[in-house]
């Protein structure tokens, strides 16, 4: 058991390079060749999402079995992942696997959780914990859409990592997080060239959950969405706007929109999610990288 403080432990270390793209998937959902193959494709970034609980041993065991490839979390829920447990996986990792693993934090959405209540508030404790428990803000990034919590993310973290945005929310946070702060905004891509079967693919994961969810419907509001094209399953235009399709040219340049707004980084999240990606993660970094 290590006796370093907490202040020992924090001390001299920078942010992982994350490189300009990554890949962002379910974390049951990347068994280690698949880990291997984005690796091998180029990407600088795999992100968990799921809420991997606190124990982070699907982190570990992607970057067991990689060799230079940054494993990030997109996100922890802070309301199911107690902050000391999680510094406490988090010190067993960076010691294992130096530099390369950045936890990403949020609060999720109120409609999933009991105990959600006041969640910049319990964001600020639950960043106060990490603090305690020696996770630096180095090495951590908050799940941002608001201006509040875009805020809080350059003031208390390495950065933010937008879910379900676009290129116009990446250039409004961008200003609020400043020149120097991770920006690593996911944007879901569905590898066909016909409109009408991408939608079909691409409409439902979108619709449910996050066209009734309250934090996700206010921030595409704010982007000019009306009430009419986010209800019903989403206008054509939303849709969209949200994934990408085409070939692999088509979402590369999606993607690279996001790095043209201010990103400093973005993540493909390919559909359908219980596809086999390997086609699209190969092409797509071919045609981006």
């Amino acid at each position: 058991m290590t006796t370093d403080t907490p202040e020992q432990r924090t001390s001299d270390l920078g942010t992982p390079d994350l490189g300009t793209l990554g890949i962002w998937r379910h974390y049951a959902g990347i068994p280690p060749e698949l880990a291997r193959l984005i690796e091998s494709s180029g990407y600088g970034t795999i992100w968990l999402g799921g809420s991997p609980p606190a124990d982070l041993t699907s982190a570990e065991e992607i970057l067991d079995a990689t060799e230079s490839i940054v494993v990030a979390t997109g996100i922890v829920n802070i309301w199911s992942a107690a902050a000391p447990d999680v510094a406490e996986s988090y010190h067993r990792i960076e010691k294992k696997h130096p530099g390369r693993f950045l936890l990403g934090i949020g609060a999720g959405h109120p409609e999933a959780t009991q105990e959600y209540q006041k969640p910049y508030d319990a964001l600020v404790n639950y960043l106060d914990a990490l603090d305690e428990g020696g996770v630096p803000e180095s090495r951590r990034v908050l799940a941002a859409l608001g201006p509040k919590v875009l805020k809080l993310s350059a003031d208390r973290s390495a950065g933010a990592h937008p879910y379900l945005t676009t290129p116009e929310h990446t250039a409004e946070a961008r200003e609020i997080l400043g020149p120097d702060k991770i920006l690593a905004p996911e944007h879901k891509a569905v590898l066909e060239s016909d409109a009408e079967k991408a939608r079909e693919i691409g409409r439902p994961p979108v619709n449910n959950p996050y066209l009734h969810l309250v934090n996700y419907v206010n921030n595409l509001k704010r982007l000019g969405y009306s009430a009419e094209e986010i209800g019903d399953g989403g206008s054509d235009r939303l849709i969209d706007a949200l994934v990408a399709h085409g070939d692999a040219d088509a979402i590369a340049t999606r993607l690279r929109q996001h790095l043209d707004a201010g990103a400093s980084h973005v993540t493909l999240h390919s559909l359908p999610d219980d596809g086999d990606p390997s086609v699209i993660y190969r092409e797509v970094a071919a045609a981006f990288l």
